[in-house]
């Protein structure tokens, strides 16, 4: 019984004094934020957690339930711009007989900013060339104007919010569809996130000079004679359709019913749909007709 005994408390004192033996352990301590000011963010990244160092005996280091450490920061009073908060030994309640030997980060550093809102304009974005003689009229958003929201920082950079592109490449008429504006900074927001989009597309009008158009003669049952024999206009229309403008019957007299003699008779024309006479070098034509067999117009 005796040795028994001995060989209990031989193994008892081993047991103490094992536990008490000094010992270092590092733990991750929640970190959290409280009471930040209504209409305030954090806008810079901040940790969520502090690594501390712990010695002490073994078995006191062993019962530390670091998420029943939580460091709750207090952001009460806060403003614009940066604010410091200095992490000290009196943020960790630690068993006795245990020393914090490090705490990283010791100082937090937060940058801090307004939430604001703004309504700015949308910008139709368009990419790719339209066809060779058009022109976009017009380009319009509905809405024209969405609402940003987010730190002032931020949205005082924003001056308008565009749309993804628009391809213009083949096209020919107008265009009306939802589109989606660009993503902004993940810390704004926008409403809303599209907008309807119009775009008016039309030919490209100019003017043309045409010099020495010949000028025709209709329904004449005699011999004639026409002074003068050709006129020199300006159009104005479509530059395609101008381009390819064929004049040669274009403009005319007519002699329909009329009997030998000299007559002043008006220059009439028939020009293609969308083109506009602008001026023309003579409004009327002197025409001679002769008695006998019709012949060719001299």
């Amino acid at each position: 019984m005796r040795i028994l005994s001995l060989g209990l408390a031989i193994g008892l004192w081993i047991f103490v004094n094992a536990g008490q033996r000094g010992s270092l352990q590092s733990f991750n301590v929640p970190l959290s934020y409280r009471n930040l000011p209504p209409h305030f963010l954090i806008t810079t990244p901040h940790p969520e957690s502090i690594r501390i160092e712990v010695s002490g005996p073994r078995t006191l280091l062993s019962i530390i339930d670091a998420n029943r450490l939580t460091v709750k920061l207090d952001l009460t009073g806060v403003g614009v711009g940066q604010a410091s908060f200095k992490i000290g030994p009196e943020a960790f309640n630690l068993p006795r007989m245990t020393t914090l030997t490090s705490i990283s980060p010791s100082t937090i550093v937060l940058d801090l900013d307004r939430i604001v809102t703004r309504e700015v304009p949308v910008h139709l974005v368009t990419t790719g060339p339209i066809v060779a003689g058009y022109r976009i009229a017009s380009s319009e958003a509905n809405p024209r104007t969405v609402t940003v929201k987010g730190p002032s920082k931020d949205l005082q950079r924003i001056a308008e919010v565009g749309s993804e592109p628009i391809q213009l490449a083949g096209l020919t008429s107008n265009i009306a569809r939802m589109v989606a504006l660009d993503a902004p900074p993940a810390t704004v927001r926008i409403d809303p996130s599209e907008v309807a989009a119009t775009i008016a597309v039309t030919p490209i009008e100019m003017d043309k000079q045409f010099h020495q158009v010949r000028i025709q003669v209709r329904n004449n049952a005699y011999p004639i004679q026409i002074q003068p024999v050709n006129v020199s206009v300006t159009l104005h229309g479509p530059a395609l359709l101008l381009e390819q403008a064929a004049l040669d019957q274009a403009f005319y007299i007519d002699a329909d019913g009329l009997a030998p003699g000299s007559y002043e008779v008006p220059l009439q024309m028939t020009l293609p749909e969308g083109v506009k006479l602008v001026h023309q070098s003579v409004s009327k034509v002197r025409l001679r007709m002769y008695r006998g067999k019709r012949t060719m117009q001299g």
